[in-house]
């Protein structure tokens, strides 16, 4: 939970019943820290006992934590939506998700370990995804291995969809399309794409042209599978790389990084089924390529 939350009280209840009421996915343990850390307020009076009475016509206000989290020498992690079980952070471009040989705390996962002891050291999280160091945009984590066997078990039932946004060199002539294959990584971690079924896992990613540039195309691609380097694979097939992506035959780095963003992450809850849906602007320095106007998308 990290927007402010206002209800209305219509029958007498004690404080602690109303919220786990109100606030199924946070949990008892969690409404208790939020209780003791003042945050909960009764007619905008900060109430901590959680047998407290309500009556008819009171408001009740919940207040969260920080919006974002923020690291000495680290960009900034702005967290879109946290509960009991699940964090959804908007990652910046040059982050780790998950620590590799050469980097251990510079990562998305160090910083939400140390975030989530800030309030009970027992607390831990768990990677459900990846996005690539130079890949911005919505990232899920889970705060229990049981949430995140949950979510990727039944992955395809679970996750509802993901968009992301990509600049792309070159005009590209087609409006739409989709583009499947088999991917399938090598001992140099470089991914390649086949016709075969027997030479990888089955690839789909949909794509749509937004906008064009003299030197540029400005696309959003829909993940119908998650396969590593997927989109910038398809897009190199497609004869027009991610810009930035050096990797995948890229010629030209306009934005000095990967243009790529994970603009839309929805997902089905794995404890209450409700669905929940986010979505992040396309990044200015994406649009301004292509007109201001896009900045409103």
């Amino acid at each position: 939970m990290n927007k402010q939350s206002d209800f209305l009280v219509t029958h007498p209840d004690q404080l602690l019943a109303f919220l786990v009421h109100n606030l199924p996915c946070e949990g008892r343990k969690r409404l208790k820290n939020l209780l003791a850390a003042g945050r909960v307020l009764v007619d905008s009076q900060a109430v901590r006992q959680f047998d407290h009475p309500l009556q008819t016509g009171q408001r009740i206000t919940v207040v969260p934590r920080q919006a974002a989290i923020q690291r000495q020498g680290l960009p900034t992690l702005p967290v879109v939506h946290e509960d009991e079980f699940l964090i959804v952070v908007n990652k910046p471009s040059g982050l780790l998700t998950v620590a590799t040989d050469k980097e251990k705390r510079r990562t998305a996962y160090a910083m939400l370990s140390n975030y989530v002891k800030e309030e009970n050291p027992d607390n831990k999280i768990f990677v459900v995804h990846r996005l690539d160091r130079e890949t911005s945009g919505l990232l899920l984590f889970a705060k229990s291995e049981e949430v995140k066997r949950a979510i990727q078990d039944s992955w395809l039932d679970v996750i509802s969809e993901r968009l992301y946004v990509a600049v792309l060199e070159g005009k590209l002539k087609e409006e739409a399309g989709t583009v499947r294959s088999y991917l399938k990584e090598t001992a140099s971690m470089r991914v390649y794409a086949s016709e075969n079924p027997h030479q990888g896992k089955e690839a789909v990613t949909h794509f749509k042209r937004l906008a064009l540039s003299r030197a540029y195309s400005l696309v959003e691609l829909r993940l119908e599978t998650g396969r590593k380097h997927q989109i910038r694979v398809h897009m190199q097939g497609l004869g027009h790389p991610v810009a930035g992506d050096k990797k995948y035959d890229a010629t030209t780095n306009p934005l000095k990084r990967l243009a790529l963003h994970a603009r839309v992450l929805a997902f089905h809850h794995p404890i209450d089924g409700r669905l929940h849906h986010y979505e992040t602007p396309i990044p200015p320095a994406f649009a301004t390529m292509f007109s201001a106007a896009l900045l409103q998308l």
